[in-house]
């Protein structure tokens, strides 16, 4: 399919699948089934990817990056999404790449040089510590408990939080807790850069949970007991943590959205492969016209997905938040790519289920995605309440009402 990127977009994407081909791939295909990859061998394909001239292309060049707009970036993301090391490789993975963005935005440059720079280099790793536990703030973040009081120079933070991604490898934890008790949530918290070896930080646990895959990324629970930090490392402006917390999940639900539309493609490649060769029943799978038609209407869906997400970057280039078309690409997107996975596993059947393909690796990875950055349910509301802000009552006034003569019709009788 051609979509209406930019010529630059299309020479990073052809870079990005080079290396992908190339690099990523083989490494992938040579890993032993369901086994996670060394820090080394992250190292070694951040080195193809700087090769290659695809690293870090979403960060500006002073940085470390490569400077290019959030539009033309996105076909990157997706070339990434097509194997779990394709996104560590170009440094276009999460939670880093969310927390890069949010740095570079609401970060002075104090805090760009200690922790910004780092993180695009891959010497340091982050967490996003906002996920309370019950009865604290999960999908309705104006439940939050964790709290941040201000002492002399100093703020103190104390609270629990869990899944935080990459918590338990983190160097530096970005965590958003209420600094004005007496104001609304979104306009009474901050946010804040703590050192994960900061006194008080107390990483519980790992918490056990679904994929991981060939990363191993881990989702900890953290508790924060008296955690002293100087005010420098308040991250942005003082009670507008919600805003720059926008700022960015927006853009990374869509980074997000195309790591796993990348997934989607290589998913129906795999399947389209394989039901090719294999033979049941007199033909190959691929002759078999029910799953033909799965696959023609897999293949429509992830078309409309990939559309959705360009039109939403589109938006937010031009300076629109764009929220409600980022929680339709993050809904859609998410549920398109499960069932394309979900499709290839069956298409594969023993294969499906084993580890020798990515395929059992994306199916667990991707059922993750329809609750993190907002399950469905979360962005259905947004969806519905955009819907329903603006009825139109004259589209009823055709309808006849019970009791009323003047809504009668006819002849009167």
């Amino acid at each position: 399919m051609d979509y209406a990127d930019s010529d630059r977009a299309q020479e990073l994407a052809d870079r990005a699948r080079e290396l992908m081909e190339e690099v990523v791939l083989p490494i992938e295909r040579e890993r032993a089934g369901g086994m996670a990859v060394s820090s080394g061998t992250i190292a070694e394909l951040r080195d193809a990817a700087r090769e290659y001239d695809i690293y870090a292309p979403q960060i500006a060049a002073e940085y470390g990056g490569m400077g290019e707009c959030f539009r033309d970036v996105l076909p990157v993301f997706e070339e990434a999404g097509r194997s779990l090391l394709g996104a560590a490789a170009m440094r276009v993975d999460a939670p880093d790449e969310g927390n890069m963005h949010l740095l570079e935005l609401a970060g002075d440059e104090l805090q760009k040089e200690t922790y910004l720079e780092p993180l695009v280099e891959g010497e340091i790793m982050s967490g996003f510590s906002m996920t309370e536990p019950l009865d604290g703030a999960g999908s309705d973040p104006k439940m939050i408990r964790t709290t941040a009081e201000r002492d002399g120079d100093e703020w103190v933070i104390n609270g629990q939080k869990w899944w935080t991604s990459n918590g338990v490898e983190a160097d530096v934890l970005i965590v958003l807790a209420r600094t004005d008790p007496d104001a609304h949530p979104y306009e009474g918290c901050s946010v804040f850069l703590v050192p994960a070896d900061a006194d008080g930080v107390d990483i519980v646990r790992d918490v056990p949970h679904m994929g991981g895959g060939a990363r191993g990324a881990s989702h900890a629970e953290i508790v924060y007991e008296n955690v002293r930090i100087p005010d420098e490392h308040l991250l942005g402006n003082l009670n507008e943590g919600f805003s720059h917390a926008q700022a960015r999940l927006g853009p990374a639900r869509l980074t997000h959205c195309m790591r796993f539309s990348g997934m989607a493609r290589r998913a129906l490649e795999i399947a389209t492969a394989y039901t090719s060769e294999r033979e049941g029943f007199g033909s190959t799978l691929s002759d078999k016209q029910s799953l033909r038609h799965q696959i023609a209407d897999a293949e429509t869906r992830l078309h409309v997905a990939r559309t959705a997400i360009r039109d939403a970057a589109d938006r937010i280039e031009d300076g629109d938040g764009a929220r409600v078309p980022v929680s339709m690409c993050k809904v859609f997107t998410a549920n398109v790519t499960q069932e394309a996975v979900d499709l290839a596993v069956q298409c594969c059947g023993a294969n499906g289920i084993g580890k020798d393909l990515p395929l059992a690796d994306f199916y667990e990875a991707v059922r993750t995605f329809r609750i993190v950055d907002g399950a469905d349910e979360v962005h259905r509301r947004v969806i519905a309440r955009d819907a329903f802000a603006d009825v139109n009552r004259e589209e009823l006034e055709p309808l006849t009402r019970f009791g009323d003569p003047n809504t009668r019709r006819g002849s009167g009788h």
